[in-house]
């Protein structure tokens, strides 16, 4: 079963529209028979994800920090849940669990985690999608500044080409479905 790694947030502070996003999207990868690799938080965006998949009949894989299980509240529902030590083990679990990353809006990891996919894709690391899916233009202050560092020469043009962007739920996943299919399966 194809699984896709989706980053997204876990802070409480967030408008609803966001959790239903998460739960848009939770539904939408499940309906598709693909499994979500989360972050495991059973709050906020990662928690809306998580049950939202589940009730639609998705598999959800869970993997958390140690230290995080009880401030974000790990998701004991998760099909399977994976604790690990620290932050790097998590998302090193994560990235061997998945075949594709989906960004949703969120917050800092949720950027540094965009980024390192991302990053590993550009320099071939890795040849799974990596899609961003962004309704509200939450990420359109990211996308100049990787513009402005294209444009100085920090940026080779061909990394832009790694990652795709998307504003509605179900091009995201198309995105995701036809890059495993340009590459006869998952990647």
């Amino acid at each position: 079963m194809p699984a896709v790694c989706v980053f997204c947030s876990s802070s409480l502070r967030i408008d609803a529209r966001y959790l239903e996003l998460a739960d848009e999207v939770g539904a939408a990868i499940a309906s598709r028979g693909w499994a979500v690799v989360s972050g495991a938080g059973s709050i906020s965006m990662m928690g809306s994800l998580g049950r939202a998949a589940r009730a639609a009949g998705g598999r959800t894989i869970g993997v958390i920090p140690d230290a995080l299980v009880a401030m974000e509240v790990a998701d004991h529902d998760s099909d399977e849940l994976i604790v690990t030590r620290d932050m790097r083990q998590r998302k090193g679990i994560m990235d061997e669990r998945s075949d594709a990353f989906l960004a949703l809006p969120g917050g800092i990891g949720t950027l540094e985690e965009l980024v390192e996919a991302w990053t590993a894709r550009s320099l071939n690391m890795h040849h799974k999608p990596v899609v961003v899916l962004d309704p509200w233009g939450d990420f359109s202050l990211l996308r100049e500044q990787v513009q402005a560092w294209q444009d100085a020469g920090f940026v080779a043009a061909h990394a832009t080409d790694h990652v795709h962007w998307a504003t509605e739920v179900e091009a995201a996943l198309d995105q995701i479905a036809g890059a495993w299919s340009a590459t006869g399966g998952r990647c």
